[in-house]
């Protein structure tokens, strides 16, 4: 029946995994349920991992974002985020609140539509969420950019192999991208930046590794483990 409707509505695959998450979730509603936030601990291991992957920048994100980890050029990509509280780091928090995020990334509106699109498509599967709800309330009454997002509905992934970054510090740089689900974790995911080695990419991802004296030598944790 689903697939049906999709072929119907002439949705793409995305909108049409959309769709099955929100009959998912309309069954699961006639049953007792009370959402609640997920468990924000990183994984065992991940501080050895966040360092090992260095001077690669990388963070751990939780499934609204937030900054859950990051080794030293994981904080540094995003100037300015170290003046917020720990448990106040949140990519989407950033890009759309932050003044630095304005100029940071050349392609602020892909950067800015895949951060809603995420959670669009997570408020298809747990609308009720506490740690979703209590984020996008936040959002919509501090940012009408997110609010005019928001409100068009977009649940298709964004796809970017590579960011570029107006950085105060180093300049303009390009660095590619992976993201990976960390296993046994609610939603956590480790995503950590590259650049080819002997180019001035490299080399100014590598000025953003060099941890400067107010910064801690080992990798910052949002929550505790």
């Amino acid at each position: 029946m689903i697939d049906a409707i999709a072929s119907a509505l002439r949705l793409d695959a995305a909108e049409h995994a959309h769709l099955f998450d929100l009959v998912t979730q309309a069954t699961r509603m006639t049953l007792p349920h009370r959402p609640v936030s997920p468990e924000q601990k990183v994984a065992p291991g991940t501080d050895l991992l966040l360092e090992r992957l260095r001077p690669y920048p990388a963070r751990v994100l939780s499934r609204t974002m937030d900054v859950l980890a990051c080794n030293p050029g994981g904080l540094r990509t995003l100037p300015g985020i170290e003046s917020w509280p720990a448990d106040h780091r949140n990519i989407a928090r950033y890009v759309f609140c932050h003044p630095a995020a304005r100029s940071l990334f050349a392609d602020r509106d892909m950067v800015i539509g895949g951060c809603v699109a995420r959670l669009r498509a997570l408020a298809g599967v747990e609308p009720g969420a506490a740690d979703l709800t209590q984020l996008v309330d936040e959002l919509l009454t501090t940012s009408p950019e997110f609010t005019r997002l928001w409100e068009l509905y977009e649940v298709r992934p964004r796809v970017q192999t590579a960011k570029k970054i107006n950085h105060p510090e180093v300049g303009t740089l390009t660095l590619s991208f992976q993201s990976m689900q960390i296993e046994g974790t609610p939603g956590h995911r480790l995503v950590t930046y590259y650049a080819e080695p002997g180019t001035r990419d490299y080399d100014a991802m590598v000025l953003l590794d060099q941890v400067v004296h107010e910064q801690p030598k080992t990798p910052v944790r949002s929550q505790p483990s």
